[in-house]
């Protein structure tokens, strides 16, 4: 058999495997949802499920984010608490520690066929020191809009779009003035099969932070962030899922780039067996 031969064959093999409906799989394990990095996907917890995330982003300019969230129904699927605890180096002090924090309300508004919209509204605690850099000083408000959609069998799509208004926000100097800012993406995700997955994100942003003397200083990101994720399904009903990326910085974000790295726990909680 010569090489060529050999090569088709293993490639259609390999794509056999991965690409044909395993359905008594697919009847045990449960699809991996609500595990995007960048962008927020528009499920909300089931009842009587908890969600553990972590991800760590590191970036060519040697700044990270670590990011812990816990998310809870309340008691089912339509209302769900969480919230976030994030860390930092910031960019311009070279300074690391905590950030702010969020607690997150989500509202399953619409959870019917292809089609999941769950529009988030989160507070913004000033945990993070601003003289570091770390944070804004003050309390603020953030509102995300996340839709789902499934496109075929194998494709799935997801939208966000979000804004963030920090009143009487603080520079490092101490002075203040309102900041506000706006989040945009969207995502494609293919379904190899029930347990790995292929994802292209991408997500612009503008924010704005108080600089000197109160002045605003406004500024522009655009990502783009391939990557995969994979779920390890457990009898216990524990699901853990795990990612990587490497996003992709493009105009006005050419030249930066990093990786991006996801961590996921799922797992019911007895006694909670409320209704959607």
């Amino acid at each position: 058999m010569d090489k060529r031969k050999q090569m088709f064959l293993t490639i259609l093999a390999l794509w056999a495997v991965f690409s044909s409906p395993n359905r008594a799989l697919a009847a045990e394990i449960r699809k991996i949802q609500d595990n995007s990095f960048l962008l927020e996907e528009a499920y909300n917890q089931e009842a009587g499920v908890i969600q553990h995330i972590q991800y760590y982003q590191y970036m060519k300019d040697k700044t990270w984010v670590y990011s812990f969230t816990q998310e809870w129904p309340v008691p089912g699927q339509r209302h769900q608490l969480s919230y976030t605890i994030p860390g930092l180096r910031a960019a311009d002090t070279g300074k690391g520690g905590l950030g702010d924090i969020l607690i997150n309300y989500r509202h399953q508004t619409v959870l019917k066929g292809s089609l999941a919209v769950a529009p988030r509204l989160s507070m913004l605690l000033p945990s993070g020191d601003y003289k570091r850099g770390l944070g804004s000083g003050s309390i603020g408000l953030q509102g995300n809009i996340p839709i789902s959609v499934e496109l075929k069998e194998r494709w799935v799509s997801h939208w966000n779009l979000g804004t963030t208004y920090i009143p009487n926000a603080k520079a490092i100097d101490g002075s203040r003035a309102d900041i506000k800012g706006y989040n945009y993406g969207a995502s494609i995700i293919y379904l190899v099969n029930d347990r790995l997955n292929l994802m292209l994100e991408t997500l612009g942003t503008r924010s704005q932070s108080v600089i000197s003397n109160g002045a605003v200083k406004a500024e522009k990101a655009f990502f783009l962030n391939p990557g995969m994720r994979y779920a390890f399904d457990f009898k216990s009903g524990l699901q853990v899922v795990v990612g990587l990326s490497f996003p992709v910085g493009l105009s006005p974000s050419r030249g930066e780039y990093g990786s991006f790295l996801y961590l996921s726990f799922e797992h019911s909680l007895k006694g909670n067996n409320a209704d959607f």
